[in-house]
């Protein structure tokens, strides 16, 4: 009934940020706010609305925009808030940062769309009530009249012998799951002040993409990071997925460089107290592999980052050596990894013809192939899906299943005009949408300053980037 009180009149928006600012403006008169927390906002922001609804005597719908994206509510005189059903809006940030799918994989959609509401049901005159599931029965009048004049108890009906039911094939244990309240942007402000709010999809799909990097499955698995072209964003695809992998699940993971030659990834993370590389897990393979080995011992040979939970397994730096991993060594050396960690994700050099690269594709259970939105680093992607693809079998396969993570480009990024930066996020949805008909997935990631230069941690991403990369991880997780 409230709903239907409240007009289109006044209009009124109502902006919540979470650097402890927010607006209310109605009918085109803007009321600033400042405060100490997300909370005190908003309860200076319902105050506004609210004097206004009791200035009408009447509830307000009120569209709301937080970084989270927007909605609708109800606000009434008396200060209750309620949801505004249908909420349809949805924010452009979730557009940008959630998987491209292929046009021919719909199901995929319907696993990360939010739930429908449930539907109201017409009155009994309008359509017959019916149990769920059964057909429709002729039982509008029946129900009606019962409401008026009590029916005779029914008398069971006598069951053919042999037709009774198990108690096995039964059970009263048939609730739905109950789902947590929002806890981000203006619902879960609310939920915090005792309106309880449903979240909303872009929260619930979030809720999602965690349940999905969260599980554990039965065995090691590894991803390959690939792309034949330097500077396609390999090294920090790898850290970023270590993180979130490791963050979320809580299973030892590892960061392996299987360069050819010097990689970037040690560079790019936290070095431990010593200098060990993969050539020296291998010389020590036997002793890590023996009987009495135990868990910690891998220490020795990998760099904790202490921060994002994750071990990295760095390449030969020596300036002075010519040593070139062989096949055999990468057998070795995953032998020894997949003893000790439950997940491995691989960088790799630019020769898809190295001996260690092919053994690399040959112990891979997930492909990801990172891209810069430049057409050279495109291009080369698409070369490597090629060649792959032309392999046949499980490379063929790892091809069709691959996910595919296109970077918005980092060149001259702050110096860019807004033309320049629309040009720039133009070029990676042409690049992703490039690609989506022929592999699994496609995430964009937005450009963030902080995976340019330097060591790389989870931690200094803008929230948007942050939320890509789960998508990404999501997305790399559902292969396995």
């Amino acid at each position: 009934m409230m709903e239907t009180q409240a007009l289109d009149f006044p209009k009124i928006n109502a902006v919540l940020r979470t650097n402890g600012t927010g607006e209310v403006t109605i009918n085109g008169t803007s009321h600033p706010i400042e405060a100490a927390d997300e909370a005190a906002v908003l309860t200076d922001a319902l105050r506004i609305i609210t004097e206004t609804a009791i200035q009408l005597g009447r509830p307000v719908r009120v569209s709301t925009t937080d970084p989270d994206g927007q909605g609708l509510i109800i606000v009434s005189p008396d200060g209750v808030v309620s949801e505004a059903t249908p909420i349809k809006l949805a924010s452009r940030q979730a557009q940008d940062t959630l998987p491209v799918k292929a046009a021919s994989a719909p199901e995929t959609a319907k696993a990360t769309a939010a739930p429908a509401p449930a539907p109201v049901a017409p009155p009994a005159e309008e359509t017959p009530a019916h149990p769920a599931g059964a057909a429709p029965v002729t039982l509008g009048a029946a129900v009606t009249d019962a409401a008026q004049e009590p029916a005779p108890a029914a008398t069971p009906a006598a069951e053919e012998p042999g037709t009774r039911r198990s108690l096995k094939d039964t059970s009263f244990l048939i609730s739905a799951p109950v789902i947590q309240p929002a806890t981000r942007g203006w619902r879960g402000a609310l939920s915090r002040l005792g309106f309880r709010m449903d979240p909303s999809p872009e929260e619930l799909a979030e809720r999602e993409d965690i349940r999905t990097v969260s599980q554990h499955w039965p065995g090691p698995r590894t991803v390959a990071v690939v792309n034949r072209k330097g500077g396609a964003n390999k090294t920090p695809t790898v850290v970023m997925l270590s993180a979130i992998l490791a963050r979320y699940s809580g299973a030892a993971t590892v960061a392996w460089d299987n360069n050819e030659s010097q990689g970037t990834l040690g560079w790019r993370t936290e070095q431990g107290g010593h200098n060990n590389s993969v050539l020296d897990l291998i010389d020590s393979s036997q002793a890590l592999l023996s009987p009495s080995a135990q868990a910690a011992q891998i220490a020795r040979f990998v760099h904790h980052q202490t921060a994002d939970k994750f071990d990295v397994l760095r390449s030969d730096e020596n300036d002075e050596g010519d040593h070139e991993v062989t096949a055999e060594e990468v057998d070795i050396a995953h032998q020894v990894l997949t003893r000790y960690y439950r997940l491995i994700v691989m960088d790799s050099g630019n020769t898809a013809r190295a001996a260690n690269w092919r053994r690399m594709i040959h112990h891979t259970n997930q492909l990801v192939v990172p891209v810069t939105a430049i057409e050279d680093r495109a291009e080369a992607a698409r070369l490597t899906l090629q060649t792959l693809e032309s392999r046949g079998g499980h490379d063929a396969e790892l091809a069709r299943n691959a996910v595919v993570i296109v970077s918005e480009s980092t060149d001259a990024k702050r110096s860019m005009s807004g033309d320049a930066l629309k040009r720039a996020k133009d070029e990676a949805q042409r690049i992703a949408e490039g690609f989506a008909p022929h592999v699994q997935a496609v995430v964009r990631i937005p450009y963030d300053p902080a995976l340019v230069n330097g060591p790389i941690r989870y931690d200094a991403l803008q929230p948007a980037t942050q939320r890509a990369w789960l998508a990404a991880a999501a997305a790399v997780a559902k292969g396995f």
